[in-house]
């Protein structure tokens, strides 16, 4: 009995044995994770499974990066570049899957209509460097790309949109991405105008940046476009400031009586017709606008300080509708101030 005894405990013992390295292997695939906090790692191109497989290891994402490698050369893992977010405590067995799926986590950036180049920058900061930003913005290459290879920068040349974007992306590539969708959705609503395409995109930004109301959009167009049929300095406050920011004063304010009086290729109080450039992205409204606009008498135009503006045929009119915009600005303050 007793030798029986001990005979049964010996066949437990060796199956415990037996079954030890199966269940360790388990947990190890299985268990918990060593990561304490949510990480992420970036797969850029070129990156090799070893390489993965230590940079895991090394920022307490897995505990074993042999036990990764073995399992990526069994499975035959084709890494995808990408940006990889693990949460706390993951196992080997979720990071893996994570990557064998290509789970690349993204950051949504939004480009929105109206705004410019300084803006731009700014937005895309966490993904393309500013020094190398300026750079790619004078790039000829990508302005061939965006369908106007005579464009002296990229303003304008981005389609506005919300993109998907992620740190395994290459700056190049990331400015690549906004001028094909501008190539894509915004170059062929270019043709048709009045005015050649580039000329066009230049004419919207402009009315993108005297207002933003789509009724009043075919009539500032207008205005301009008699204007620019006349001979007459558009005398576009928006470009003024744009001659500012360009010639490193960065104070986005409002127009000043030295930004009016300031000669600059930009500033259309200074030199006639149109600038070399768009000085914003401009709306799908601004550019049907811009294709087609609504010339009549009118050659002036001011805000009236509730949100649109007061057109008008002559100097004497627009100066009486000037008054008007002023009075209001009064009353607006005396109400704000008491």
């Amino acid at each position: 009995m007793a030798r029986s005894s001990v005979s049964l405990r010996l066949l437990l013992a060796i199956a415990i044995l037996a079954i030890l390295p199966g269940l360790g292997g388990w947990w190890a695939w299985k268990g918990q994770g060593p990561l304490r906090q949510e990480a992420t790692v970036v797969v850029k191109r070129g990156t090799s499974i070893n390489q993965v497989a230590d940079q895991l290891e090394r920022d307490g994402v897995i505990r074993s990066a042999s036990l990764f490698k073995l399992w990526a050369r069994a499975r035959k893992l084709q890494l995808i570049r990408g940006e990889y977010t693990f949460t706390p405590r993951a196992s080997l067995s979720e990071v893996a899957g994570k990557l064998r799926r290509a789970e690349i986590h993204y950051t949504l950036v939004s480009i929105p209509e109206g705004v410019h180049a300084w803006s731009v920058q700014k937005r895309l900061k966490d993904f393309v460097p500013e020094e190398t930003f300026w750079i790619l913005w004078k790039s000829p290459r990508l302005a061939r790309t965006a369908g106007f290879e005579q464009a002296e920068s990229l303003e304008g040349l981005m389609a506005p949109a919300t993109y998907k974007l992620n740190h395994a992306l290459e700056p190049e590539e990331v400015m690549l991405m906004l001028v094909e969708a501008f190539r894509d959705q915004v170059r062929p609503k270019l043709e048709g105008g009045v005015l050649p395409p580039y000329k066009t995109l230049i004419l919207a930004s402009l009315v993108e940046k005297e207002t933003k109301l789509a009724e009043e959009q075919p009539k500032v167009a207008g205005v301009y476009k008699k204007r620019l049929d006349l001979g007459m300095r558009l005398q576009c406050d928006p470009t003024s400031l744009y001659a500012r920011w360009l010639s490193g004063d960065l104070r986005f304010s409002g127009p000043r009586a030295e930004d009016i009086r300031h000669s600059h290729r930009f500033n259309t109080y200074s030199v006639a017709g149109l600038p070399p450039t768009p000085i914003a992205i401009p709306s799908a409204t601004a550019i049907e606008a811009a294709k087609a606009p609504l010339v009549g008498k009118d050659l002036y135009f001011v805000a009236t300080g509730k949100g649109g503006h007061t057109f008008a045929p002559s100097l004497r009119d627009h100066n009486q509708n000037v008054g008007a915009y002023r009075k209001e600005m009064a009353r607006l303050k005396r109400a704000i101030h008491g």
